[in-house]
């Protein structure tokens, strides 16, 4: 059992083919695939299982998969250790973010990381929360930014604020107020959502749901959107209204395009968390950007 047929592994995994890992760890298909016939041929079982265009785990691809992870993590936590120790070798940010965050004040920190670092190179990655966490676990992530702790006792939480969520509309919504006493005038509304997280708590459909429920809105439309940029632009054609935070359409609000509504009763607050392996080689620049991070999170308003 190679270093590369653990990597190899874990990404097909995470990514669900042999095709995506390949992109990600910038290696032929056909490398991909002799590194898992190699480690299938040493374990001699199966560990994964074609179902549609995906790749699944089998019973021992998911026996296998925390003892792969653990392995590759403590793996590259030595090799941080190491270049960390040297001193002049050039520092190394491997980040997964949710993609939503990128707007936040997490950007003006990632600005602040590079000015006062020398020779840094960010290796940043977008998921959802869930996949953050399997990121940072895995060992492929150093740091992990999303939303909510997670309840994993491999992994630490480290709370940078909250996040809070705004109702938006088209700018030429038929309601022209800037202030209800809650949502219960949008009743009828195309409400936009991201898709719920399997597994997840607490997440941007969750919070959406449980608001509605809270106005006394029951069986609510919402139309699925897994992209911001699309339910922005979906919600300027005016097919639909969100929760947003604010940092999410400063541009939409500058222009005029987007409006935000006031809703005094909307008490829906989203908590950002930072996500590291608990335990492990806490790596310089980790560590650097954090301190960063942490002293300028927001407090929610």
């Amino acid at each position: 059992m190679t270093f590369e047929e653990i990597e190899a592994f874990i990404c097909i995994a995470e990514a669900g083919g042999f095709t995506e890992a390949s992109r990600r760890l910038h290696r032929s298909q056909p490398a991909i695939s002799r590194r898992i016939h190699e480690l299938e041929r040493g374990l001699d079982t199966k560990l994964f299982e074609r179902v549609g265009r995906r790749m699944r785990l089998t019973d021992s691809g998911r026996a296998l998969l925390p003892y792969a992870e653990a392995a590759l993590a403590a793996l590259r936590d030595g090799e941080q250790a190491v270049r960390d120790r040297a001193g002049t070798l050039p520092l190394t940010l491997r980040l997964a973010i949710v993609g939503t965050l990128a707007d936040s004040h997490i950007g003006d920190a990632l600005r602040e990381f590079t000015s006062r670092t020398a020779d840094v190179t960010i290796d940043l990655r977008t998921a959802t929360s869930r996949e953050v966490s399997a990121l940072v676990r895995g060992g492929t992530a150093d740091l992990g930014l999303r939303y909510h702790p997670d309840t994993d006792p491999k992994l630490e939480s480290i709370p940078l604020g909250a996040e809070r969520l705004y109702l938006v509309v088209p700018a030429d919504h038929p309601i022209t107020a800037d202030r209800l006493p809650d949502l219960r005038p949008l009743r009828d509304a195309t409400w936009l959502g991201f898709p719920a997280e399997r597994g997840g708590t607490g997440s941007f459909r969750g919070l959406l749901e449980g608001q509605l429920a809270a106005a006394g809105i029951t069986d609510p439309s919402i139309t699925t959107v897994d992209s911001l940029t699309a339910q922005k632009r979906l919600i300027e054609a005016g097919l639909g209204v969100a929760l947003m935070p604010l940092a999410n359409i400063r541009e939409e609000l500058r222009i005029g395009s987007l409006r935000v509504i006031d809703v005094p009763a909307l008490k829906a607050e989203i908590p950002v968390v930072a996500v590291r392996r608990a335990g492990g080689h806490p790596g310089r620049a980790a560590t650097e950007f954090l301190a960063i991070l942490t002293a300028g999170a927001p407090n929610p308003h």
